[in-house]
């Protein structure tokens, strides 16, 4: 059995836990174009999302967007607004266009030497469909770190960031959580 080198998990690692980024405005609303690209890029073609007669049928009443969509919306930038990627690259010709990238409402650094991260898998709770016109805010939010020994022996990270997606009104319309491994 090999000896765990080192522990991941220290105070300044922990202390993270609970700590929201700010309340983000998305730019723009939920409107038909977005909504009609998006349903299209991503092969869904469920007619509440387009058709108002047959949205009109439905105990919605009215055109839906995808719960998910909401999710995207909030990488999308003022025209006159410089790309994060873009900048990450100019400050870091050898980035991957993930790590180091600054996005708007983003959580501080975790205090930790582990560089490598994994996607560790994303749920979704979904409260209800976004609407045409609607108005997006989010925010951002390390709900839990845990700390794991791989079969090296060596101490790793599992860090979940959970983010509340509201509309104008306040309601929540769903919550992501995305786990990462830091090691």
């Amino acid at each position: 059995m090999t000896q765990q080198s080192r522990k991941a998990l220290t105070p300044e690692v922990e202390a993270m836990i609970g700590v929201e980024g700010p309340v983000v405005e998305c730019w723009g609303v939920v409107d038909k174009e977005y909504l009609r690209r998006f349903s299209q890029a991503v092969m869904d073609p469920d007619p509440r999302y387009w058709d108002p007669g047959f949205a009109a049928s439905t105990h919605y009443g009215e055109i839906i967007a995808p719960p998910i969509m909401v999710s995207y919306m909030s990488g999308r930038l003022p025209p006159e607004e410089e790309d994060p990627i873009t900048r990450a690259f100019k400050e870091n010709p050898h980035s991957d266009g993930i790590g180091g990238v600054r996005r708007q409402g983003e959580l501080p650094s975790i205090p930790t030497d582990l560089v490598r991260v994994l996607n560790a898998g994303n749920g979704l709770e979904i409260y209800k469909y976004p609407s045409i016109g609607d108005k997006i805010y989010f925010q951002n939010k390390y709900s839990d770190i845990r700390e794991r020994v791989g079969r090296d022996g060596e101490a790793f990270l599992i860090v979940t960031r959970q983010t509340i997606f509201r509309n104008q009104r306040g309601e929540v319309l769903c919550i992501t959580h995305a786990s990462s491994i830091r090691r």
